[in-house]
């Protein structure tokens, strides 16, 4: 399974936001995009998962261009956890992550969808909120709920050889130190399952120690996109971000001066 962008090109009034990504993200890797505020990431994955149409360009879901892809059928083959889900409604935690539940053929309430509900329960680190009302949790308990959701939509127990995608913006701001590791250990765990993981993240040294490709955006351009130690140099993260950074590519770390 892959998802590939060819030559996407997005622009609002005129102004470009994206200009020719050619991107592609195959089943059992974890790709980190990473860039600036404003660079275009968040735009980029909203084109991906297909909840915006380019201005020009295509992607392919499994050499099959996704306009040609049911709703349904997209959401049966890859999850979106958004930047900022607003839930208005004075829902439980439990519901939220139950809302993220395709039925595979059996009734809702069938053993599959238990099993599974307690897994990601678990997992995630939520029985002591579970039940409690969503828009009274703190902002990292919230976070941790959508993760949940977008997780048990894409779910399978079968160890290997899962054909569904992750998208993932920002999944771990807000997130305490410990919860922001364990996340992105399920995360690695689910890519040694097959599943493709596409996030969206600010912390370098994370996206350095768990991605198997990155993709680096700057002014709406993919500016580089490989494998970390070949895409993070001295002299891209710098021209980047505008400050000094110094890759370590032994210990996969970097230091900033």
């Amino acid at each position: 399974m892959s998802i590939k962008s060819k030559q996407v090109n997005f622009s609002v009034n005129g102004k470009k936001i994206l200009e020719d990504i050619s991107i592609s993200l195959n089943s059992g890797e974890i790709l980190s995009l990473v860039g600036p505020n404003g660079s275009g990431k968040s735009t980029f994955l909203k084109i991906l998962s297909g909840d915006l149409k380019p201005t020009a360009g295509d992607i392919f879901y499994n050499d099959i261009e996704i306009n040609n892809i049911s709703i349904l059928n997209r959401a049966k083959m890859r999850s979106v956890m958004t930047q900022s889900p607003q839930i208005v409604y004075d829902f439980t935690a439990r519901e939220i992550i139950e809302m993220g539940w395709i039925s595979k053929g059996d009734s809702h309430k069938s053993n599959l969808f238990d099993g599974a509900l307690n897994k990601i329960i678990k997992i995630c680190d939520l029985r002591e909120f579970i039940d409690r009302k969503f828009n009274f949790l703190s902002g990292g308990e919230k976070r941790r709920v959508h993760f949940a959701r977008t997780l048990i939509q894409v779910w399978n127990d079968n160890l290997q050889n899962d054909p569904s995608f992750m998208f993932l913006d920002e999944p771990t701001s807000n997130l305490d130190l410990y919860h922001e590791l364990k996340l992105l250990k399920i995360l690695k765990n689910e890519s040694k399952k097959g599943k493709g993981i596409l996030l969206i993240i600010h912390n370098l040294n994370l996206a350095f120690k768990f991605s198997d490709k990155i993709g680096i955006f700057k002014n709406g351009k993919l500016l580089s996109f490989g494998e970390p130690r070949e895409v993070f140099t001295n002299e891209i993260l710098f021209d980047v971000f505008k400050i000094p950074i110094k890759v370590n590519s032994k210990n996969s770390t970097l230091n900033i001066y």
